[in-house]
C-alpha cells in the first residue's frame, strides 16, 4: 500500500521517491511492481508483425517463430512493448557468453579502460574465468576483472561525460547481436533497423541504474531495444517529466523490452536487482541446454561446458543487460564538433544519489 500512496502523491520528483522505496524495501513488499507473467490490471495483449521475421530467421537468431511470441503493452504508454523470454531452449546461454567472453575484448570500451593501462584490460575473459570458477559464497573475496565490469560499449561509443556519440569514436557492431536486433525489431514493426550503438550493463545485488532519458541518438523514430539475462530486476518506467510517478515492472532472464514512439524518451531507471523468483542459483531457463544442431547461418554458437561454467557462476548474483541503438537514421550524419575523450561512468554499487562523489559512479542508460 506505501508504493501505492506514493504513486498517487506525484509531486515534486515524485520519481525519486518511488526509486527509494523499491531502494530500500525487502524483497516481500513488492505487490505493487507489475508481473508480465501474470498480466493484468494496466497490461494489455499487443500485437506484433509476425509477417515480417521469418520461422527461419528467428530460428537463426536464437527465437522461437513470432507466432509464438506474446506481447505486452501497458495503458499509458504507447509504444511500450514487454515480450517475456521468446528465446529458444539454450539460446541465452550464447548472449551470456558474448557479453562475458567477446564483447568486452578490444576494440570494445568499457569502465576498466578509465583507470587501468590498456594491457591490463585484455583478455578480462582469461584473467577471470579461473578465479570466478573456483568463488565461494563469501562476498570477502576479492573480486575478478569481469565482476569489476561495469558497463562495455559497442559500435557508436556513448560518450558518458559529454552524453553524446560521435564520428570519430566508432568500432564494428558485432554481426550476431545485430541481426537478434533487426529481427526483434521487426517483430514490432520497425524493418529496417539499424543496430549502430551497444551499451551493455553488468549488474550485481548492490547495483543500481539511476533516473534518465535515452536520448543522445539522433534519430528518436527508431525504437531502443533493452535485453536482460541472469538475475530479475526491478525496472521503473516514468514520464516526460520527473514529478510523474512512475509504473514498476519486474524484468527476469530472456525478458525483452522495446521503448518506441510515445515512450521512447520517457524517464526510466533500475532501482534494484533482486534474486530469479524460482528460488534457485540461476533461473530455470538458463539450465537448459542448445539442440545438438542448429539451423544453417544461425549467429547461435554452442558453448563448451567450461565455459558457462564460468559463466553461471557469475551469473548466480549478477545481471546482464543489453540495450542496442540506431544512433543515425538512414543518410544522416553528426554535426560538426569538436573530439570526445570517451570518459564514462560506471553502474552505482554503494549509492543510487544522482549527486553522488567521483567514487560513486553509475551509468545513464539502461
Amino acid at each position: 500500500m506505501a508504493a501505492a500512496a506514493l504513486t498517487r502523491e506525484g509531486g515534486e520528483d515524485a520519481f525519486r521517491r518511488l526509486f527509494r522505496f523499491y531502494r530500500q524495501r525487502d524483497a516481500s513488499d513488492l505487490r505493487g511492481v507489475v508481473d508480465f507473467s501474470a498480466p493484468g490490471g494496466q497490461v494489455f495483449r499487443s500485437q506484433l508483425s509476425i509477417s515480417s521475421v521469418s520461422d527461419q530467421d528467428a530460428y537463426r537468431a536464437g527465437l522461437q517463430p513470432v507466432s509464438q511470441w506474446k506481447a505486452y503493452g501497458l495503458s499509458g504508454y504507447p509504444g511500450f512493448i514487454f515480450i517475456p523470454n521468446p528465446f529458444l531452449p539454450g539460446c541465452q546461454r550464447h548472449w551470456v557468453k558474448q557479453c562475458l567472453k567477446l564483447y568486452p575484448e578490444k576494440p570494445s570500451v568499457c569502465n576498466l579502460d578509465l583507470h587501468m593501462a590498456p594491457e591490463k584490460t585484455t583478455d578480462l575473459w582469461g584473467q577471470s574465468k579461473e578465479q570466478l570458477r573456483r568463488k565461494g559464497s563469501s562476498k570477502w573475496e576479492p573480486r575478478s576483472l569481469l565482476e569489476k565490469l561495469r558497463w562495455v560499449t559497442l559500435g557508436y561509443h556513448y560518450n558518458w561525460d559529454t552524453k553524446k556519440y560521435s564520428a570519430n569514436h566508432h568500432t564494428p557492431f558485432p554481426s550476431d547481436l545485430a541481426f537478434l536486433s533487426e529481427q526483434v525489431a521487426a517483430a514490432c514493426g520497425f524493418r529496417g533497423f539499424q543496430a549502430q550503438a551497444g551499451i551493455l550493463n553488468y549488474y550485481h545485488f548492490d547495483s543500481s541504474l539511476g533516473i534518465h532519458v535515452d536520448e543522445a541518438e539522433l534519430d528518436h523514430s527508431r525504437p531502443l531495444l533493452s535485453f536482460s539475462f541472469g538475475q530479475s530486476s526491478i525496472f521503473l518506467l516514468g514520464g516526460l517529466k520527473r514529478e510523474e510517478a512512475p509504473t514498476a515492472m519486474f524484468m527476469h532472464s530472456g525478458d525483452i523490452m522495446v521503448m518506441s514512439g510515445f515512450s521512447r524518451l520517457l524517464y526510466h531507471a533500475v532501482p534494484r536487482i533482486l534474486p530469479n523468483p524460482e528460488g534457485t542459483a540461476l533461473p530455470s531457463c538458463l539450465d537448459q541446454a542448445l539442440s545438438s544442431e542448429l539451423p544453417a547461418g544461425s549467429v547461435i554458437e554452442h558453448s563448451s561446458d567450461e565455459d558457462w561454467q564460468v559463466c553461471a557462476k557469475y551469473l548466480q548474483s549478477s545481471r546482464i543487460n543489453m540495450t542496442i541503438r540506431q544512433v543515425l537514421a538512414e543518410g544522416q550524419q553528426f554535426p560538426e564538433e569538436s573530439g570526445t575523450n570517451g570518459k564514462g561512468q560506471a553502474p552505482s554499487e554503494d549509492s543510487h544519489h544522482e549527486n553522488s562523489k567521483a567514487k560513486r559512479h553509475k551509468p545513464n542508460s539502461v
